[in-house]
């Protein structure tokens, strides 16, 4: 296998150039692939021990063992970055290894994570389990205003924590009053943009620290792998690098990077077509007579349509919506369905949909659940790549019977 040596790219290609070409990597001494190999390997041979001691001691460049490190997986985390515009990024095993690798990498016991309203089932999960059993203060509020933000900083907060789009309501946060009020105060500021991707939103651009993805979703597209990626600046990635990803494992497999890397490269067309659809699908759904609310940005009676089209390069692919009926209406609708599959996760080329309140956020607490704005009969859909006719027609017949 030959060593990896990274060449300049040009600075002027777009995004959908540099997602396919600009990881600016090259296998020296290989067989001229096109695909980069998958360094199916656990560990690395050194060619003596001084080498392996200099590299151990970071005295050397060189991979040593897997979990610290895999040339497939370094070469994943170098497009990320660059996609993202960050120094450098990190890869994790899943979305919330990668969350929990942040929250749990950023703050100590005693300190408080301010967070947004929304947030995933999951990651909400975490938070309380650190505030219970590790004394980390957690403040869920509504991110409205610049006010509002700095009322509920206290002394002790060290990170504030938000999804915008949020899980499942899809809330938006403007990401330039958060990041100023955060600086102001001396505090990180980590960004959940699983539900746009780097193509449609780039929260580093405006003075955020981290941007964390559940990978699983738009960044792999196909449905087959799951894993997380991270990506700041490169003291904070060295910070959770040499910390919570190399002491808790929770890493990338080889193969997994491989995937993610194929699935970067129609990135940009797929997110093209998710946006195009779900606009028409939104539309549909806001003029059917059995919806009563559509959550979507693209759409003009959105509350915050004018902060998605200031910060979002497109509107994605996510709508969340509520039948007239509620939760009865949701369920029987959601069991006539054919070419939409109940399933959870989202950013799949094939539609999604799923019901939060008894799925993704089902262990999170009713009354906590209504204040995030989840409804029992809110459903929540992915929308894919297929014709869109067919998408609004299997939506159409479900709703009628």
């Amino acid at each position: 296998m030959g060593e990896m040596v990274t060449k300049e790219m040009p600075k002027e290609w777009g995004f959908a150039t540099q997602a396919i070409h600009g990881d600016g990597m090259k296998v020296a001494g290989g067989m001229g692939s096109l695909v980069p190999p998958i360094y199916q390997t656990s560990t690395f041979v050194f060619e003596d021990v001084e080498q392996g001691a200099k590299r151990f001691a970071g005295l050397e460049e060189g991979f040593v063992y897997t979990r610290l490190g895999n040339p497939t997986v370094q070469l994943l985390e170098q497009k990320i970055a660059l996609l993202e515009g960050a120094d450098a990024a990190l890869a994790f095993g899943s979305g919330m290894a990668a969350i929990s690798a942040v929250l749990l990498g950023m703050v100590k016991s005693g300190d408080h994570i301010l967070c947004s309203r929304s947030l995933y089932g999951c990651t909400f999960g975490l938070l309380k389990l650190m505030e219970e059993r590790y004394q980390v203060e957690v403040s869920l509020i509504e991110m409205r205003d610049e006010e509002a933000v700095r009322l509920a900083i206290r002394p002790n907060t060290t990170l504030i924590y938000l999804e915008t789009p949020a899980n499942p309501t899809m809330e938006l946060i403007d990401l330039a009053m958060v990041s100023k009020v955060a600086k102001e105060n001396g505090i990180y500021t980590a960004v959940d943009n699983t539900f746009l991707s780097p193509y449609l939103q780039r929260p580093i651009e405006y003075g955020c620290d981290i941007v964390i993805h559940s990978a699983t979703k738009y960044i792999g597209g196909h449905g087959d792998v799951v894993a997380g990626v991270i990506a700041g600046s490169y003291g904070i990635m060295q910070q959770i690098q040499m910390t919570t990803q190399k002491d808790l494992g929770g890493i990338l497999a080889p193969m997994d990077a491989f995937l993610l890397l194929r699935g970067l490269k129609t990135l940009a067309l797929r997110m093209e077509q998710h946006n195009r659809s779900a606009q028409l699908v939104a539309q549909f759904l806001e003029s059917h007579p059995s919806v009563n609310r559509v959550y979507y940005p693209g759409l003009r009676s959105f509350p915050q349509h004018e902060l998605a089209k200031k910060q979002m390069k497109g509107f994605g692919g996510v709508i969340a919506f509520e039948l007239t009926g509620g939760y009865e209406a949701a369920v029987q609708m959601l069991n006539q369905l054919n070419l939409c599959r109940l399933a959870v996760s989202l950013g799949d080329v094939d539609t999604l949909i799923q019901h939060p309140a008894s799925m993704t956020h089902s262990g999170v607490p009713q009354e906590e659940r209504w204040k995030m704005g989840i409804s029992d009969g809110l459903v929540r859909l992915s929308v894919g790549i297929e014709e869109v006719e067919d998408i609004m027609e299997d939506l159409r017949q479900a709703m009628e019977r």
